[in-house]
């Protein structure tokens, strides 16, 4: 009954919002933080009166103050701060003025190694533009969590998605400045990848939890506070060694702290580097820099200036059939070939673009801050390939206009040149000829740059262009943001966040010619037109184009946001909740720079403008039944404007809307339980997610379209669906036994369902014919959603000797992964025929075989971690070292059916072969890889 009347008093003090209550009054704390190995002060900690709203943050000199209405008599002080053990300090506050004794932090080195090799080991996971994982840099201030710290650093190698959540549904800011991209919602990590040394500083909130900085998203929210204010004094350098996604690293760094003038002055560079990494062919070069300045006008005001810049190029790896796996094992990658002795990849990803940051910092009051930023963010991104689908201008008989020519796939594993090619007609098949396509991909299955040479130099010499061109898909950015952050204690149990945010962004898209292998020109026209309709330009018509110039497409993408956030905060000894609300307004519009030749009414110019008007709410409650006993409950119900990549159905040449866009709408609700003992501490959380009115776009070449007329039915498509609903349900656990003062034993896990629970609408555009193709339902409902595994455990133990050494290992096991299936399978497009009459010798049956999505084998994994730290004087040394995948177990982390062969007879005929010629494509996870660095901090 005590307990109950209780919490009935501190309910209904949150609801009236009482300013002070008895035990409220004047009085002021004062106290200095400082690391307990060096004695420096240690900038950025986070000091929190136990059950209030009072929440300070130490300055430069490791300094913090509570003044006002604090609560007296016997409290609990809590310092917290990423790579530091969190610590709890009992004070007696009383009317006087209290100051501290120095409160000593002890390094967590543990932490401090584990980050700084967390972001060099997944580099390939951070830098994948179509993965959608969610970032594991965005777990390390929350890795104190068993449950995240194995996300972190056990499950990501698998690709493993906490929740099943896409990364486009996380929220990263910068000094509170959000880096989402428009384009696809998600981060760009690469844009300060390398830079591990100045992002240790990180807030994280678990899903909807509270954030001061933002509303956030339902798979969490992480800031990364790059202030100069915020580094210890002193510096860092350190070399890795790694056989993942670079072969080596530098990195170095130095913050002076903030001076007697009021000035701090950080920096940081870094190169990372591989001709190969594990993956064939996979190069990587990637330089980092960082600065920042910050002055201290005063005690109520301060100025930050930051800048980084991390220019990068990455070699991609190919996803690959079964054959060729089985012909050329997990390292095998299509998109590269020897020129001249030395590693070349047609498919490099380069991204360059700088962000320049101000944060003006004002105390308003003891009580009170407002933060306010500017950001601006500018350069380009460009994804290379080959194209060889050349074209001749010659003079038809009646004086028309006729294109010619082209060349052939240079891909070394294109299909036409696998054994299976050969072995295609069962009652025909060529042993011969398949013998020696084996032989041939075997002996080397590389790409062939001379041939490239040679077949442009032989085209030039007969008075043609050339065969073959190297271009990029270009797309130049300049965006700009701003906002303004308050922080309100509004008395001694309530505090106020409320933001306001603007960004807008100007992007320019278009294709850019970088290698004419020999040749003197191309000529500007799409091959697989005829007429007026193969001018990519009708402004230029039949252009001849050279390095450095644009070709295919050319386009302007505009898009700007406006959101207001505000959120309460209620603490007590017993109950913490919250209550936050967002509104924004987005705008998208495509300028069309080209007037193609497909779409001569609606490609030049400006589109319509889309305008989308969103909302959300959440809300939750921790109870607090003893400090060992604690309930957690998220609610969040939120609309989300689709991203700028799923608006426009085919935005390279004309200004076609999506049909029926909607914002998508996302339900979140997620309960926990967590217990802590001398004997055992952990938590488990149910978590349920469900998400509507979803859209999702594809660009492939299919063959066996119903309807087209003429008796075609192949065509490049550009598929649209509408109404995807997806369900998240499942549930996340950790625990972690310390069997003695040094040795803990670990269990985490995850157990989760993620399915399609609708049958969206498809319908199909293309340059090839002239109406939408409207297919009606993709039968999707109960399919499982591709990314990573649904299901995922670990058991390990973790040794930390007093000495600075540690090492630990873990038993990490994967299963439900599923392949991402083709929607166009499952429409009625799947049983008809090219007259749009059924299919007649359908068999359902064999159809439902043919159309059972592919389940992944279950896989194990284990890692071995350590590390090692020493003291020399006033400096520190430190080895760090990771082993993953130590059995070398061989296992497939995703993939997706090929959306070649779309209707019952043509997919039936390929599957019954031996080795389908258009089988799933399968991304393969890496063998025994390590990753070791050695440090010095000064």
């Amino acid at each position: 009954m005590d307990k109950f009347l209780q919490v009935r008093r501190e309910l209904l003090l949150l609801l009236s919002f009482y300013s002070f209550t008895a035990s409220a009054q004047t009085a002021s704390l004062e106290g200095r933080v400082l690391d307990e190995q060096t004695s420096k002060p240690v900038p950025g900690v986070l000091v929190k009166i136990t059950g209030t709203a009072f929440l300070k943050e130490t300055d430069a000199e490791g300094h913090f103050s509570f003044s006002g209405n604090l609560p007296l008599r016997e409290q609990l002080l809590e310092f917290s701060r990423s790579t530091y053990f969190t610590k709890r300090y009992p004070v007696i506050i009383s009317e006087e003025q209290k100051n501290l004794e120095t409160i000593y932090l002890k390094p967590d080195l543990l932490e401090v190694q584990q980050q700084t090799a967390v972001i060099s080991l997944s580099d390939q996971e951070l830098d994948e533009e179509d993965g959608g994982y969610v970032n594991v840099s965005g777990l390390l201030q929350a890795s104190r969590d068993i449950f995240l710290n194995a996300a972190a650093f056990d499950f990501s190698p698998a690709f493993f998605r906490p929740r099943g959540y896409d990364s486009q549904y996380s929220t990263l800011l910068i000094n509170g400045v959000e880096m989402n991209k428009f384009f696809n919602g998600r981060p760009q990590w690469s844009n300060w990848g390398g830079l591990n040394d100045v992002q240790r500083n990180q807030v994280f909130s678990r899903g909807l939890d509270p954030s001061d900085v933002a509303f956030g998203s339902i798979a969490g929210t992480t800031n990364i506070i790059m202030r100069a204010s915020e580094y210890a004094p002193g510096g860092k350098i350190s070399l890795a060694a790694a056989n993942r996604a670079y072969s080596g690293r530098l990195m170095g760094s130095y913050h002076t702290g903030m001076n007697e003038a009021g000035w701090a002055f950080s920096i940081s560079v870094a190169r990372r580097f591989a001709e190969e990494s594990y993956i064939d062919g996979s190069i990587y070069d990637a330089n980092s820099f960082f600065a920042s300045i910050e002055k201290k006008f005063n005690d109520t005001h301060s100025l930050n200036f930051s800048g980084f810049y991390t220019p990068n190029i990455r070699g991609k790896n190919s996803p690959n059939t079964r054959e060729v796996y089985e012909l050329k094992g997990n390292r095998y990658n299509s998109y590269w070939g020897f020129q001249e002795g030395e590693i070349r990849n047609s498919r490099t990803r380069k991204i360059q673009e700088p962000v320049l940051m101000l944060n003006h910092f004002w105390k308003l009051s003891n009580k009170a801050s407002l933060n306010t930023n500017l950001a601006y963010q500018f350069g380009k991104v460009g994804n290379s390939r080959i194209d060889y689908g050349a074209s001749r201008l010659v003079t038809g008989p009646n004086g028309e206009e006729i294109f010619v020519g082209g060349g052939s796939n240079p891909d070394p594993a294109y299909y036409q040149k696998m054994p299976s090619y050969f072995l295609r007609n069962a009652t025909d098949p060529d042993y011969r000829s398949a013998y020696l396509a084996q032989e041939d991909f075997l002996a080397d299955g590389q790409l062939d740059w001379q041939a490239l040479y040679l077949a442009n130099q032989t085209s030039t010499a007969a008075g043609g262009n050339a065969l073959y061109v190297l271009y990029e898909d270009r797309s130049d950015d300049r965006q700009l943001s701003a906002n303004s952050i308050l922080r309100s204690e509004l008395n001694t149990h309530l505090t106020l966040n409320a933001t306001l945010n603007f960004r807008v962004l100007e992007s320019d898209n278009f294709a850019n010619v970088l290698d004419l292998f020999g040749a003197q020109a191309w000529l500007d026209v799409d091959s697989f037109s005829e007429g007026s309709e193969a001018q990519n330009n009708l402004l230029t018509p039949n252009r001849l184009v050279g390095e450095d110039d644009r070709f295919k497409y050319s386009y302007e993408l505009s898009a700007e946001t406006v959101d207001a956030f505000a959120q309460l905060q209620y603490f007590s000894k017993t109950v913490d909740s919250y209550v936050g609300a967002e509104a924004s307004y987005t705008a998208y519009q495509r300028n069309g720079l080209f007037q193609n030749g497909n779409f001569p009414d609606n490609s030049l110019g400006k589109s319509e403008l889309l305008d989308f008007k969103n909302y959300g709410i959440k809300g939750g409650v921790v109870y607090k039944f003893s400090g060992r006993h604690i309930l957690d409950l998220d609610v969040g119900y939120f609309t989300k404007p689709p991203v700028l990549q799923n608006s426009f159905s085919n935005s390279r040449q004309n200004n076609l809307v999506v049909q029926n866009l909607e914002s998508e709408n996302i339900t979140s609700i997620d309960l926990g339980y967590i217990f802590r003992s001398s004997f055992l501490k952990g938590r488990i959380t149910g978590f349920y997610g469900n998400f509507q009115d979803g859209t999702e776009l594809s660009f492939y070449f299919a063959d066996g379209i119903s309807g087209l007329g003429r008796g075609n039915t192949t065509a490049f498509v550009q598929e649209v669906l509408t109404g995807i609903d997806r369900r998240h349900l499942g549930m996340e656990f950790g625990f972690e036994v310390p069997v003695t003062s040094t040795l803990k034993l670990k269990a985490a896990g995850s157990i989760g369902e993620y399915i399609y629970s609708s049958n969206p609408r498809l319908y199909l555009t293309s340059d090839d014919f002239t109406e939408t193709r409207e297919l009606g339902k993709s039968f999707l409902r109960n399919y499982h959603v591709p990314g990573g595994p649904q299901r995922v455990g670990q058991i390990g133990f973790e040794y930390r000797d007093p000495d600075y050494w540690w090492i630990a290992s873990t038993f990490n096991y994967f299963s439900h992964a599923f392949i991402d299936v083709a929607p166009l399978t499952r429409t009625k497009n799947f049983v008809t025929d090219a007259d749009e009459l059924p299919i007649v010798d359908y068999d359902p049956g064999t159809a439902k075989n043919l159309l059972q999505q592919e389940q992944l084998d279950d896989y194990t994994l284990l890692n071995l971690v350590g590390g090692k730290s020493w003291r020399l004087k006033d400096k520190y040394v430190g080895v760090f070292f990771s082993i993953n995948n130590l059995l070398d177990s061989e296992y497939v982390t995703g993939g997706y059916e090929q959306s070649r062969n779309v209707n019952y007879t043509l997919l039936k005929e390929d599957r019954e072969r031996e080795n389908s010629l258009f089988g799933p494509k399968y991304w393969f996870g890496l063998g025994t890889t390590y990753y070791a660095h050695v440090y010095l901090r000064f």
